[in-house]
């Protein structure tokens, strides 16, 4: 392990996991002096002025910034690479990144990209992680694995584009979701775990997954949304069921709702073959963590966030399912609550009922609807400043309750891995 050098140029959240869990395995690292506060303490550091030196000497260099930036990045170091190393990026969207290599890096140089699919405040223990060989020998792709393996993570092999419609289908609309949420929240001046409408059950879910999201940095899922080319199309799906939906509702079309919900509910798990497995989330999970008091009667919810989603689904040809491998565990808690409405007997008719006759949630449904559309529109503009905005002035919102929420929601995480 001594002779490899793995040198690290970007120390942000997932930087750091990485740089804990290789150095407790024994592997050498090096960093720009820039970064000297964040890896003080660290064993078998050596720290360089800038990336020029981490490049100039390392084996392996990952590259761990932000999508909107790869390429700049690697446009300043890329030329000083060590002949012969082997680098790689931790971006969540891979076209950006490797058309960055392909630019700036000389034609020696092998390229080997992983992605850990989760959080770094999530153990990457038996997560996926994705391993993209783009360029590069058998024993340095073999080199790259064993460096890698000390997460202790499940491997995936993929190419650039496969990894890039993955992660579409199981993360864009999934964060799209919980955004729009977060956002309707916020205009409509609640903290619904603060009320009996918000707390218990499916609630849960929707209220613990929404705030650990904002409490991440809002670049890590600007770059996935906005840069996949696969996820425009999607988020822009979900924005349109949801209007779609909404309006059946608004104009009393209920007979249409129902058909329309009922064939794409048979599409993503019936055709699936989910019939008669298990359901992912039982009742007991999902009242085990709230961030309020679980009242004794609850209020009934249309839960057009899930119908939307399942419509989306069924709208794109995306079976959920035949991604698992490489899901997330924010993806797989929200294919859980879904699947739990859909396949629970008798969940889907009461809440398509609901939705005809109950406008509790109406006002919510409108700001829902509204964030919905926004946020895919932001997207489709390409507009990074637009999207910082707006996830920042909910997540100044909602950030008292964010450390309640991440504990809870690793919790939830652990269980839904434990099952899936």
């Amino acid at each position: 392990m001594a002779e490899t050098i793995i040198g690290i140029i970007g120390m942000g959240l997932m930087g750091k996991m990485y740089a804990r869990k290789m150095s407790a395995a024994g592997w050498r690292y090096e960093f720009p002096d820039l970064q000297r506060a964040s890896i003080l303490g660290y064993h078998d550091i050596i720290i360089f002025e800038d990336g020029f030196g981490v490049s100039r000497s390392s084996d392996y260099i990952i590259y761990s910034v932000e999508a909107e930036t790869i390429d700049k990045v690697v446009a300043e170091y890329g030329r000083a690479t060590k002949k012969h190393a082997i680098v790689g990026g931790q971006t969540s969207c891979k076209a950006p990144e490797i058309a960055a290599f392909e630019r700036h890096l000389p034609a020696d140089i092998e390229i080997v990209s992983c992605h850990s699919l989760h959080g770094p405040n999530v153990d990457p223990k038996d997560q996926p992680l994705v391993v993209i060989r783009h360029r590069a020998s058998q024993e340095s792709f073999n080199l790259v694995t064993r460096i890698l393996s000390c997460f202790g993570s499940k491997q995936v092999l993929l190419d650039a584009a496969a990894h890039d419609r993955i992660t579409a289908d199981t993360q864009a609309v999934t964060h799209a979701a919980f955004l729009s949420m977060g956002t309707a929240w916020r205009a409509n001046n609640q903290f619904p775990w603060e009320t009996t409408r918000y707390v218990g059950g499916i609630e849960n879910v929707k209220c613990n997954i929404t705030l650990r999201i904002y409490s991440n940095k809002w670049h890590v899922y600007a770059g996935l949304a906005i840069l996949n080319p696969s996820a425009k199309q999607q988020i822009r799906q979900y924005a349109e069921s949801v209007t779609d939906l909404f309006k059946l509702m608004l104009g009393g079309h209920g007979r249409e709702l129902e058909r329309r919900i009922k064939s794409a509910g048979d599409f993503v798990f019936t055709a699936a073959g989910r019939r008669g497995e298990a359901l992912l989330l039982s009742d007991e999970v999902l009242d085990r963590f709230s961030l309020g008091r679980v009242p004794q009667e609850r209020t009934p919810n249309n839960h057009l966030s899930l119908l939307a989603m399942v419509d989306c689904w069924w709208k794109l040809g995306i079976v959920p399912y035949d991604h698992m491998i490489c899901s997330t565990p924010l993806f797989r808690l929200w294919l859980g609550v879904t699947e739990y409405l859909f396949r629970k007997p008798g969940l889907l008719d009461e809440v398509i009922t609901i939705a005809m006759a109950d406008h509790t949630f109406r006002s919510d449904d409108l700001e829902f609807t509204f964030a919905a559309r926004g946020w895919s529109d932001c997207v489709s503009f390409g507009d990074f400043s637009s999207y910082r905005d707006r996830f920042e002035q909910t997540q100044t919102y909602f950030a008292p309750r964010f450390p309640e929420a991440t504990r809870v929601g690793n919790e939830m995480i652990k269980v839904i891995h434990e099952k899936t």
